[in-house]
């Protein structure tokens, strides 16, 4: 007798990502109760299980839902109005300006619901944030089903949100008691960048990473300088400093590392960081290409984030992929390194693990949450397929994602968003809009 499920899913093609390397074909995925209870050929699960919903796709290509490793989800609202600067020009003379007088909680609502309608119907399934006002973007993720990594942000100076530090901390730490018990949130360490925190801080965020068992999330190595500046006031480079301070190990993220060199790549793979890599930002703010293809080769494990749309401008992590692989190709002189299949593997399950949630996210497996995306293959851009891994990295794009499952519910279906007003969000944007250029 057939097992009742409630969903069966049978692509064309399936890359499970574990183990990696490996296409599927004519394969189905069983779920049940959100969570992805089998994988079999298509002909078994026709009498093992009873689905009360079956998706045939027949010309799509099925892989576990992308994972953005960093970004600032409500400064989607801020895209395209700051843009050829470099990093600090056009942090000082236009974001921070911005920031100052229109960061609110509604604001980061708002913009995080923009932002999260993007990033779903490009089949990003998972963010990791970085911003203010934490359960303002908690109430945009959930409203539309996505998982959502929201950082407690810290700097030493006041914003809208907070006063100084300890403020930060205590009002991070209160959102985080409040929505705990929220399936689709969870929370990291989210200190700005070494150039913003004081050492003070810096302990005591290792302190409470490590009793509270959570992600560090912080911009380092970004610049030149940010590199010479560090080395001006604290006579260290950044990460050197960071290291004094305890705050490398594996439960830290470095977004962007950027400008690093061998001691410094030699130390994040000895304490087994993660980084948050995001090529696209790195290269309109012309802050340069991060060795990856070395980072790669001592086994630092890297993930993809696509920073803000404010400095992007797209949150676009099959762009990111093609990005990734291109640079580091250039920029090693191997046009091996990096090949679709780790490419793949950077958009998922090392970004999931990166934020301690492999077990659940990031791959095609039993036990692990339905949170999977399909792409399209069969249009005039994507045709011959010869390997539907190298088509999903250089071909295909966002535009190609025709279904998006968060936890087994359909959050994407036929290209067509679910759950969101996409008519109201706009006339929202659109009073946004006005207020941020009057």
């Amino acid at each position: 007798m057939s097992q009742p499920i409630d969903l069966l899913i049978e692509p064309r093609w399936l890359i499970p990502v574990e183990p990696q390397g490996v296409v599927l074909e004519d394969h189905a995925v069983a779920v049940s109760a959100g969570k992805i209870i089998d994988v079999l050929p298509s002909r078994d699960a026709q009498g093992r299980y009873h689905p009360a919903q079956r998706i045939t796709l027949p010309q799509q290509v099925l892989i576990p839902g992308l994972v953005n490793l960093h970004t600032h989800a409500a400064m989607a609202l801020l895209r395209g109005i700051a843009d050829d600067l470099p990093l600090m020009d056009w942090l000082k003379t236009r974001i921070w300006p911005a920031e100052a007088r229109h960061v609110s909680a509604a604001f980061v609502r708002d913009g995080t619901l923009l932002a999260c309608a993007e990033m779903l119907r490009g089949g990003i399934t998972c963010f990791n944030d970085m911003y203010f006002f934490p359960e303002a973007a908690a109430e945009a993720a959930h409203s539309l089903g996505m998982r959502a990594v929201l950082g407690m942000v810290v700097v030493e100076f006041p914003t809208a949100y907070a006063t100084d530090a300890d403020d930060y901390l205590s009002k991070g730490l209160a959102a985080r008691d409040r929505l705990r018990g929220d399936p689709l949130i969870s929370f990291c360490m989210a200190p700005h960048a070494p150039y913003t925190v004081a050492d003070r801080t810096f302990e005591r965020i290792a302190t409470l990473s490590a009793q509270l068992d959570l992600p560090i999330h912080i911009h380092v190595h970004e610049t030149p300088g940010e590199v010479e500046q560090s080395l001006a006031q604290h006579c260290v480079r950044p990460l050197e400093r960071l290291h004094r301070l305890g705050l490398l190990g594996p439960g830290l993220i470095g977004v962007h590392a950027v400008h690093l060199d061998e001691r410094e790549i030699a130390l994040l793979a000895e304490n087994n960081c993660a980084v948050a890599h995001c090529p696209t930002s790195n290269m309109k703010l012309a802050s340069g290409a991060a060795p990856t293809a070395r980072l790669a080769k001592r086994g630092v494990r890297i993930g993809l984030g696509t920073d803000g749309a404010a400095s992007n401008n797209r949150l676009d992590l099959f762009q990111e992929m093609r990005h990734a692989g291109l640079l580091a190709k250039v920029t090693s002189g191997d046009a091996a390194v990096l090949n679709a299949h780790e490419l793949l593997r950077m958009a998922t399950l090392n970004g999931a693990a990166a934020l301690g949630m492999e077990d659940r996210i990031g791959s095609i497996k039993p036990g692990k949450a339905a949170d999977l995306c399909a792409i399209r293959l069969d249009a005039l851009e994507t045709r011959p397929c010869f390997d539907p891994a190298s088509h999903l990295v250089y071909a295909a794009g966002r535009e190609h994602v025709s279904h998006v499952w968060v936890n087994g519910a359909p959050q994407v279906q036929n290209g067509l968003l679910r759950g969101c007003d996409t008519s109201r969000l706009l006339d929202t944007v659109n009073l946004w809009q006005n207020k941020l250029t009057a």
